[in-house]
């Protein structure tokens, strides 16, 4: 593995780090470190849709809202080491990265299997940074085991009428599109049956239900469609072949480093409110262990970042890191709670005083909410349990139970 920055990846550095400091919305840099790898708290500072907005919109004039993206469809073209980059760079300074749904899924999918017409009508929004989507892929009995969903699409004429049921879609309140699986034949194996549809969110006979998160924020929904029309001409790729269509994806780099980044982020203030303020400085003198505590994180959020390393090298030499990326997303999912564990022994009984002003309250409050998030980040983004099934039979060689 070789650290080092060639003469032209070290120029892209500091192009990006200077794009950063010219661009970013001041109400980003006025926010103070999330805790949590999925805490939507960005403590007493308020991020809005506009502030979101504006900076997707810089990074699309400045042609990065989709760097893996080839040029040839306005993407920024970047290799894996340039896109490793930018997104380290860009967490380095606790920008929001380029990405999400749209870039990441309905892009590289209609620009792989799409007609020309599809390509011309939902690329350039994408693009520009305007358009918001979002995904309606898990159902109630069907998560890990998404080809099991359940929700219909039932041919009409020139339309398809959808009725069903998703969850956790995440944005969905706030998105124009959403990528859709639905089953359009219930009598094909059911990985056979499924087709791809972009969906309308403003289309007549659909219902948003909040899924209030125990942080009380807004982020999931579920998803409900009552006789939902979509036309012919949103069907990307071929009928009840959808479950291939939506495997697409483009030469994204998978290191999970802004993950490995935010943990040395938490791991640094901790321990600066340790040294610096006296109740922190007093709790870790008279606790070895927390003294110990605060030493084994800071050894783990290295750790996470060389495991984030390793697979972008093995990017870099075109090899697919396929037991290593879920290695890092394990390790780094149990860092976070163990980094939030350490944090609520640290602050004790204050670190349980909420989100709000006063003179007792540690680190803005956000101790408690980064611990509660913290629950979350062995299940999202994939189980803990499905990534050591991954690290055992793709990894290792161990046969299946």
């Amino acid at each position: 593995m070789d650290f080092r920055d060639s003469a032209e990846e070290t120029a892209f550095r500091e192009e990006v780090r200077a794009f950063v400091a010219e661009n970013l919305p001041s109400a980003f840099r006025s926010r103070e470190p999330e805790w949590g790898m999925f805490n939507t708290s960005r403590g007493r500072t308020v991020i809005t849709p506009e502030d979101n907005r504006t900076w997707r919109k810089r990074l699309a004039a400045r042609g990065w809202i989709a760097p893996a993206w080839p040029k040839s469809y306005g993407g920024a073209g970047m290799d894996i080491g340039r896109q490793f980059i930018f997104n380290e760079e860009m967490a380095e300074q606790r920008a929001p990265g380029a990405g999400g749904i749209a870039v990441g899924w309905s892009g590289p999918t209609i620009m792989t299997h799409g007609t020309e017409e599809q390509k011309a009508r939902f690329l350039p929004g994408i693009l520009s940074g305007e358009e918001t989507w979002c995904q309606g892929f898990s159902e109630p009995g069907a998560g890990s085991d998404l080809a099991s969903l359940q929700t219909r699409a039932v041919r009409d004429g020139d339309d398809y009428v959808v009725n069903g049921q998703k969850i956790w879609t995440s944005g969905a309140h706030v998105s124009q599109y959403m990528i859709l699986l639905a089953r359009t034949d219930p009598d094909a194996p059911k990985h056979r049956g499924i087709s791809f549809f972009v969906l309308d969110m403003k289309s007549p006979g659909i219902n948003i239900q909040p899924l209030i998160n125990i942080l009380g924020d807004h982020s999931f929904n579920q998803v409900y469609f009552d006789n939902v029309r979509i036309s012919r001409a949103n069907v990307i790729g071929e009928e009840n072949r959808g479950w291939y269509v939506g495997a697409t994806t483009l030469d994204f780099e998978r290191s999970s480093i802004a993950t490995s980044v935010q943990m040395g982020h938490v791991v640094g203030e901790l321990v600066r409110f340790a040294r610096n303020v006296e109740g922190g400085a007093n709790r870790a003198r008279q606790q070895r262990g927390l003294r110990a505590e605060l030493a084994e994180r800071t050894v783990e959020a290295q750790v996470a970042r060389l495991l984030s390393y390793q697979v972008i090298s093995m990017q870099k030499r075109g090899l697919i890191p396929n037991k290593e990326a879920s290695v890092a997303k394990l390790y780094t999912s149990e860092l976070d709670q163990r980094m939030m564990r350490t944090g609520m022994h640290l602050l004790g009984l204050y670190g349980q005083l909420p989100d709000r002003e006063g003179p007792r309250v540690p680190l803005s409050g956000r101790m408690p909410r980064g611990y509660m998030a913290s629950t979350t980040a062995t299940i999202g983004g994939g189980t803990s349990e499905i990534q050591r099934n991954i690290i055992a039979t793709r990894g290792i060689g161990l046969p299946r139970g």
